[in-house]
């Protein structure tokens, strides 16, 4: 077990890529604190997680709106009272998948609590809580470099390759304390928010859409958050200890051509 004895958080760790990743490390032996808004969905993640884990480890949950100064608090103040984290997972996310001309201001400054400021803050308040060789990993997407025809992506592109540019800053940054900072990068995944993202789209569109994502990846389909897994375990385990400012696109080879 590759994560036998550590300890890991995952933000959005309730479902879609972050229960997948909570899933792995809990396969591999960690302890695990999911967090989330969703009380319902925390349980059913926890069940999900117990089936998943070994013996002796754990599994916690916390519901916390990690896009308020509050959640963040109360994300820090759960993490305080057990032992030092080896693994951050910033997952959370939301996706305003509409057109520049139609982003409003809450959009906006709802996409950047959550997908940027959220990952930075978070970060910063648990560094002294994080052990001597922590890994931190952030979710962010191939938006931030590569973009799908008819599908607006401009908001959430800008606070991914804010994210992006975050993870490469904290890698210098926090390297010489031993933390190492990556990203993972998925291409089109089949989860719940991506299909909210998509609902609202014209039919035709969604149809263009299909066939679009057909013909484009190399390996002839969209993700599953199964496959952001293996990745997540590598950055978070001793194997990785040389690995850091990566961003790491794991896309079905979309990015590239």
């Amino acid at each position: 077990m590759r994560l036998h004895g550590k300890r890991a958080l995952v933000t959005g760790g309730s479902d879609g890529i972050g229960l997948a990743i909570s899933e792995a490390f809990a396969r591999e032996g960690a302890d695990v604190l999911i967090v989330g808004r969703d009380a319902g969905k925390l349980e059913a993640a926890r069940r999900t997680l117990i089936a998943s884990s070994k013996d002796g480890s754990t599994v916690e949950t916390l519901s916390a709106d990690l896009s308020t100064s509050a959640g963040i608090d109360a994300v820090a103040a759960h993490v305080k009272q057990g032992r030092p984290l080896d693994v951050l997972v910033n997952n959370a996310g939301v996706a305003f998948l509409v057109p520049f001309e139609s982003v409003t201001e809450e959009q906006f400054q709802q996409s950047f609590a959550l997908n940027v400021t959220a990952a930075f803050f978070l970060t910063q308040r648990l560094l002294p809580h994080l052990t001597a060789a922590a890994s931190v990993i952030n979710i962010s997407s191939y938006f931030a470099s590569k973009m799908i025809p008819k599908r607006p992506s401009s908001l959430y592109s800008l606070s991914k390759g804010a994210l992006n540019s975050l993870t490469k800053s904290l890698a210098f940054e926090l390297g010489p304390r031993g933390i190492r900072v990556n990203a993972i990068a998925p291409g089109t995944v089949d989860t719940a928010m991506r299909r909210k993202s998509i609902v609202n789209l014209p039919a035709e569109a969604q149809a263009e859409l299909k066939a679009y994502v057909e013909r484009s990846y190399p390996l002839g389909r969209i993700g599953q958050t199964s496959d952001l897994a293996g990745i997540a375990v590598y950055l978070a385990c001793d194997e990785a200890a040389w690995t850091s400012g990566g961003i790491f696109a794991i896309d079905g080879g979309y990015t590239a051509g």
